[in-house]
């Protein structure tokens, strides 16, 4: 489907949903670096965090550090309501967040933002929170939310002790929902890991989707330094270099 839009020279459409084995294991260096290489392709490219835990308050607004990433990495800006419909203050787990601002964080307004930011760009990467089964409310989690997105997902696996359970569970799960995994990236979570490439191989051979790229512990953690590192020229919809940015 996308040869063909390219051959007709319609660009195609790439989203994405990122989730990760954990928190904290480099889910949104990598879905910076994704945006980084929509942007370089000459795509209209957006990131939506749809829920942020843990934001201070800047000259009256509210900011996340992972948000903040994520729209330096795009260039496609809309308001941070839109980006990221549920930003939190406390930077803890995001049902406790919710409770203590007496939110509820409830799909509609998010599924909705993802609409505009769709209608907006030609690219979307949409960033989970922590790892895959992170409870919202009683009855909505982040696995809820990439069921009800039905996006490709890209799982991040972070290179650390154990890594290896946790990821192929995760991958489990997403299976189970009857998402498609698109592929996933191995990220230096822990610099001095022993046996990293021997665990990368163990994971390589049991996930059933590409390894898109391992990125090393960068000493500048930048979406461009990362973007070197991973490789999603095979995935569906990815923008063909063929096709020429608008003018």
């Amino acid at each position: 489907m996308s040869e063909a839009l390219a051959a007709e020279g319609i660009p195609s459409r790439f989203a994405c949903f990122v989730t990760g084995t954990d928190t904290e294991i480099g889910k949104t260096l990598v879905s910076a670096a994704i945006l980084h290489k929509l942007v370089a392709a000459g795509q209209r490219a957006c990131g939506m965090k749809p829920i942020a835990a843990g934001a201070e308050l800047v000259d009256g607004i509210l900011h996340n550090e992972d948000a903040d990433m994520l729209a330096a990495a795009g260039n496609v800006h809309l308001p941070q309501n839109i980006t990221t419909p549920f930003m939190l203050r406390e930077p803890c787990a995001p049902h406790v967040a919710a409770a203590l601002e007496g939110v509820t964080i409830d799909p509609v307004p998010i599924i909705a933002a993802y609409a505009e930011i769709s209608a907006a760009s030609d690219s979307v990467v949409v960033e989970g929170v922590g790892g895959f089964r992170v409870p919202f409310t009683d009855t909505f989690d982040s696995a809820d939310l990439a069921a009800q997105l039905n996006l490709p997902v890209i799982l991040v696996v972070g290179m650390r002790l154990g890594c290896i359970s946790h990821a192929l569970l995760t991958v489990e799960a997403i299976v189970a929902r009857g998402l498609v995994l698109a592929g996933w990236v191995a990220n230096t979570a822990d610099p001095d890991m022993r046996f990293v490439d021997e665990n990368v191989e163990a994971l390589a051979a049991r996930i059933p989707a590409p390894l898109l790229g391992i990125v090393p512990r960068l000493e500048q953690a930048s979406a461009a330094n990362a973007a070197r590192f991973i490789d999603l020229a095979g995935l569906p919809g990815w923008p063909s270099s063929k096709i020429q940015a608008p003018q």
